[in-house]
């Protein structure tokens, strides 16, 4: 009977078959084996009542190592399974979600309405149906407000168009009052025109009318030139200045014996005065671009408007106007120069419009004709109520190149 030695007994007391040590070698070989940890069998699916476990149903399955598996509750049935698959919460869904920006984007949660067509067949059929049918603003209402978003533009800084022409009665001071009020209604801060012509000039007259104009306080330019150091501020300036409505308007001198004295140091001390009030400033300059003041109006331009009239004399002038700047440096107001042609006296069928616009095109940045209109004709007050609605468009027109010109 082979010797029982500890290893041995522990085999029987465990019900398995002895196994004989013959050497202290293979001893210590089995020892070092039982070290070992031993390997734990993956879980295993425990098989239902209705199916029955076989070999194949428990056969060993590698770990899935990328998911984890909660620890099963101490209480837990022992034929629960081993893992449970876990599912997203309704906090992980949110967090994984992108978030809109509701600060920069507010219009993710309303619809966008069309603008409301105003006039026209669209305009009755909106206005009938009580706004259910939305058709949209027609092509020439989108013109009508894409011209009032050029005008109505932001400003940084302030900016001073000059009218000008090298003759008298086509057009200029009506150009100015007329464009004058059309950037007072568009714009939201009030626009000033300047009087700067040395003939006793009648831009005031044209904006409030002769009568208005002669019961009010008649100040002038002169005037402001004499207190222009106690003028530190908008209320002191406007004691100065005359009202048409929203437009602001300094009046030129009427005295014909000082009319002509108006210098260009002095026009540029009017000019950085209102630079400090207003962000738009039209100057009347009267006729010819040689008198005193002249210089100092183009100094401080920022762009011009010519006026010119349908006569072959008239566009012959608005282009010697052009060539004269060019040649004496002002080659970029010219070249960025509004030709504005006034149909004043309403020419016969015998004079060729198109042959003088093209005379006075590809030499200046935009022609702007104004149709014949006799609230521009008589010489009297300028309002923009009375204007066919031709000539109101023109005037938008000539607003939206000159306030597109300030760079």
């Amino acid at each position: 009977m082979p010797a029982i030695t500890p290893d041995t007994s522990s085999q029987l007391d465990a019900g398995l078959p002895a196994t004989p040590r013959t050497s202290w070698a293979e001893a210590a070989a089995a020892a070092d084996e039982a070290k070992q940890p031993t390997p734990v069998p993956a879980p295993t699916r425990a098989p239902s009542s209705a199916e029955p476990a076989t070999p194949d149903s428990t056969s060993s399955r590698q770990p899935d190592t990328a998911r984890h598996v909660p620890p099963m509750p101490a209480d837990a049935p022992s034929d629960a399974p081993a893992f449970r698959r876990s599912r997203p919460t309704v906090a992980d869904t949110i967090a994984d979600s992108p978030m809109p920006d509701f600060i920069s984007s507010p219009g993710l949660f309303v619809k966008e309405q069309k603008p409301r067509p105003v006039g026209g067949f669209r305009g009755a059929l909106y206005k009938l149906s009580g706004g259910a049918w939305n058709l949209g603003p027609g092509a020439k209402q989108r013109q009508e407000d894409e011209l009032a978003r050029r005008i109505s533009r932001q400003l940084h800084g302030s900016y001073n168009t000059a009218v000008l022409s090298l003759k008298g009665g086509i057009g200029k001071t009506s150009t100015t009052v007329g464009v004058g009020l059309t950037l007072a209604e568009y714009r939201g801060d009030a626009p000033c025109a300047i009087d700067a012509n040395p003939d006793s000039g009648d831009l005031v007259e044209r904006a409030l009318g002769e009568g208005i104009y002669q019961q009010s306080s008649p100040r002038t330019i002169t005037d402001l030139l004499k207190n222009i150091e106690s003028v530190d501020s908008l209320t002191a300036l406007a004691q100065y200045m005359h009202h048409a409505g929203r437009l602001h308007l300094i009046a030129g001198e009427q005295d014909p014996e000082v009319s002509d004295s108006l210098t260009a140091e002095e026009y540029l001390r009017i000019r950085k005065l209102v630079s400090s009030y207003y962000s738009v400033a039209l100057t009347d300059c009267g006729t010819g671009v040689t008198h005193n003041a002249m210089s100092g109006i183009l100094q401080s331009a920022d762009n011009l408007v010519i006026a010119a009239g349908y006569a072959v004399s008239g566009a012959k002038r608005a282009r010697s106007t052009l060539h004269w700047l060019a040649s004496h440096g002002y080659e970029d107001l010219a070249r960025n120069a509004i030709v504005v042609i006034t149909d004043k006296d309403e020419v016969s069928s015998r004079v060729d419009k198109d042959a003088i616009e093209e005379h006075l095109a590809g030499i200046c940045r935009e022609l702007i004709a104004v149709p014949h209109d006799r609230g521009v004709a008589d010489g009297d007050l300028v309002t923009l109520d009375v204007l066919k609605p031709e000539t109101r468009r023109a005037y938008k027109e000539i607003a939206a190149a000159i306030v597109d010109g300030y760079r």
